[in-house]
């Protein structure tokens, strides 16, 4: 059975959020460089097909308390330091879809599937 719109919207996402997170997990990362190390993430994510768009904001105040306790003035990026929202075309569909942290472990949500009326 061949995956519906929906169902491959979807799977697109998933592609798009295990790029972003597995390409700059362990970049340095320091308050100066937050900002355009997250245009650079929204940017190379948004190079992939079916992506409309891509919203990468960094989480400086939790960046700010990684930092402050250790000796470098910089840490290794995680999901915990951004909120992450994902705009999927597929065919018919869009997927709007987000990354956000529950604890210290970055969850990747469909927050809506909407159907184009044709």
């Amino acid at each position: 059975m061949d995956p519906n719109d929906s169902e491959t919207a979807c799977f697109e996402a998933g592609v798009k959020f295990g790029s972003l997170y597995h390409q700059f997990a362990g970049t340095p990362i320091s308050p100066e460089s937050a900002d355009s190390l997250a245009t650079a993430m929204a940017e190379a994510i948004e190079n992939q097909p079916h992506c409309r768009d891509v919203t990468v904001r960094i989480r400086e105040d939790a960046l700010r308390a990684a930092i402050d306790q250790q000796s470098a003035d910089y840490t290794e990026f995680t999901g915990r330091f951004a909120d992450v929202e994902m705009v999927i075309d597929y065919e018919d569909v869009t997927v709007e879809t987000s990354m956000q942290t529950d604890g210290d472990y970055p969850l990747m949500a469909v927050e809506e599937v909407i159907h184009s009326e044709t």
